[in-house]
Formats: structure tokens, sequence, C-alpha cells
């Protein structure tokens, strides 16, 4: 009929029929996105369920560096691997019973430790640095030189006027320093609030080697990465199936009049 008007549709490609949007090359990439991003999701936090465990701090003995209630997480590490500078948590029952502690170690077997001069800690006649500390005295009091016997670790709070650390033991037959069995883990970073990796205690490098961050930014890295790919993976149907669509109208049109 001479009126009669029609529209005339192209075959529309993309998704916009039965078949799979974005194509069987594409499907099976986003799939393969997603199960890769899973795995590197659940095994990133698997990773971090082995080597680290979370603390709550339960005192300000640590401010600036942890204060009052911080969580923090903390590296499982032998006592043989804990170095001068290290924030550790341990157990140590003439200290506090049936609690862990968290100080930090200034002084490990065989040195000799002492404060102060010039407001700073001194460790086998040498002054410490001590940035951590955000400008405040090393302490505000003196204490006797201390020998470190083998095996046995000197702690301090970085809150040095009022932490019960090891200068609040000097008494103790072990003078107030604890074995290196008693350390349980390593404080790698305070994760709420939100204050990132501790500050590399660089003061003691002129006395050794110091321990190395654990691998807490990598399991992050692969924690993030995973999440990615997997929502990347996940809304690739719709996004394909969305520009399959657009696509396909714009390849309408109408037909001749007959």
């Amino acid at each position: 009929m001479g009126g009669e008007s029609t529209t005339r549709t192209a075959p529309r490609s993309g998704g916009t029929g039965r078949g799979p949007a974005g194509g069987r090359t594409g499907q099976r990439l986003s799939g393969l996105a997603v199960a890769l991003g899973l795995v590197l999701f659940l095994g990133g936090f698997a990773w971090a369920a082995v080597v680290y465990r979370p603390y709550t701090v339960p005192t300000s003995s640590m401010t600036p560096t942890i204060d009052m209630g911080d969580r923090v997480l903390a590296q499982r590490v032998d006592g043989d691997q804990v170095r001068r500078g290290d924030v550790v948590v341990f157990t140590d029952k003439s200290w506090v019973q049936n609690a862990p502690v968290v100080k930090r170690v200034v002084a490990v077997g065989g040195d000799t430790v002492s404060c102060c001069k010039q407001g700073k800690l001194t460790v086998n006649g040498k002054e410490i640095d001590e940035p951590y500390l955000k400008g405040g005295a090393a302490e505000i009091k003196n204490f006797p030189t201390v020998e470190v016997p083998a095996g046995r670790l000197f702690l301090l709070g970085d809150e040095r006027q009022g932490s019960l650390d090891s200068t609040a033991h000097l008494d103790d037959a072990a003078k107030g320093t604890v074995a290196r069995g008693d350390v349980t883990a390593r404080v790698d970073a305070v994760v709420w609030p939100m204050k990132g990796m501790l500050e590399r205690p660089t003061g003691f490098e002129a006395l050794g080697t110091l321990s190395q961050p654990g691998p807490l930014r990598t399991i992050v890295l692969l924690i993030v990465a995973g999440a990615v790919l997997v929502l990347a993976g996940g809304a690739y149907g719709p996004i394909a199936k969305r520009v399959g669509a657009s696509r396909g109208r714009a390849r309408t049109e109408p037909a001749r009049a007959r």
C-alpha cells in the first residue's frame, strides 16, 4: 500500500541477542579476571591471617607512635629475629599477668644502655636519635647504666615520662630486661585509626642491622589488585551488553515507503 511505512533493522551484535554479551572471548577473559581476582583477594587475606596478629593497645605508653585504643597489626616473629628499634609484643608475668605488652626494644644482649646525655638515650656509648618521640625528651629521670644479659632485651615506651617499662623494673633480678623468647610479634602498622606503617628506627643503624618491614604492603597490594579484577570482570558483561544495545539502535533505519 502507498501509505504504509515500516522500519527495517540491521542485525544487532554485541550481546543484544540471546548469546552472551561481549562475545565468547570477552566472556572468557572476564571470567578469568574474576577467578584470578578471587585468588588474589582471598589469598591476600589468608596470607595476612598466617603472618599477622591484630592487637588493641590498652595504654598510652607508646604515644605518640601508638595511642591508647589503637588497633595494630603485628607480624609473628621468633625472638631471635628482634632488632634494636623494633616495637614488639611480649608477655612477661613479672610485668603484667596474662596480658601482652607493647614496647620498643632499645638494647639487646651484650649492649650497655643508659640515659640521658643532652636528653638522648645512650646505647654502647652512642647517643641515639629517636625521631618517633616527636621532639620529646628521651627520659625525664636518669637511670644507671645497664648491661643487658645475653638472650635478653631492654625495652622502653615511646611515652618515656609515664611508661612502665624496663626502667620501672631495674630492681628485679633481670634488671628490667625481658627474655627474647617472651616476644611473640613485631608491630608493623597502626591500622585503626589508619596511621600506616611505623617509622623506621634509623637512629639505631650505627649499632647494627635493622629489621626489615614485613610483607604487609605486598599483602595489601594483592587484596586491592584482586578486588579490582573481580569488579572489572564482573562489570564487563553489563557494560558490553549496554554498548551492544547502543550500537544496535544506531543501526536501525527507516525503510522506504512502498
